[in-house]
């Protein structure tokens, strides 16, 4: 089989995959009609859809079907781990509802995050991490996750992640730094 048609085949597969975990971060949808608490949580919610959708619009911009692969492969493994360890563990969330360890929400917004940093550079990486924090400190102000829930779900996140997600063979921009030099490196693989 071609690289291509391999490629299209793994990509049609994850993307599958992806969208049914994606429709269950933390088990149910954004309730966009009900206000929750305030819009801090509400920007919050949307914004565990919105990265994800950004990884995968930045995937269909540079046509990068291996990277749509390593995407939905790594969003797919954090989040089989986060409902695994959620529904194993059974904490309890600060507002006294089920399954509060480790955030889902965080989990796929840093699963996000990491990939534009390693995949495409700090150019979309640095961004896309700001957002994910402020999903995270979004989940805690809501009384919806402790801390250490928030700080789980990163890390599942990221380390998934990185472990899955090679650099794009595009321009990549990284900032460098070392003993008495500061700088910018910029490589293109082929």
């Amino acid at each position: 089989m071609p690289v291509n048609s391999r490629m299209k085949a793994c990509s049609c597969r994850w993307l599958g995959a992806l969208f049914c975990l994606f429709v269950a971060v933390e088990g149910r949808g954004v309730d966009f009609v009900q206000a929750r608490l305030d819009g801090i949580t509400n920007t919050g919610d949307v914004m565990a859809y919105v990265l994800p959708a950004t990884a995968l619009g930045l995937i269909a911009y540079f046509k990068d079907g291996e990277g749509a692969c390593e995407f939905t492969e790594s969003a797919t493994i954090t989040m089989a781990v986060t409902f695994g360890l959620k529904y194993t563990i059974q904490s309890r969330r600060p507002n006294g509802d089920p399954h509060s360890f480790p955030s889902g929400h965080a989990a796929i917004t840093f699963c996000s995050a990491e990939f534009l940093r390693k995949r495409y550079g700090w150019k979309y990486g640095l961004p896309a991490y700001i957002f994910a924090s402020f999903v995270g400190y979004s989940r805690i102000r809501a009384h919806e996750h402790y801390f250490r829930d928030v700080a789980a779900g990163a890390a599942i996140g990221m380390v998934t992640t990185y472990l899955v997600t090679t650099p794009y063979h595009g321009w990549q921009i990284r900032p460098t730094l070392g003993a008495g030099y500061r700088g910018l490196s910029v490589s293109r693989g082929f």
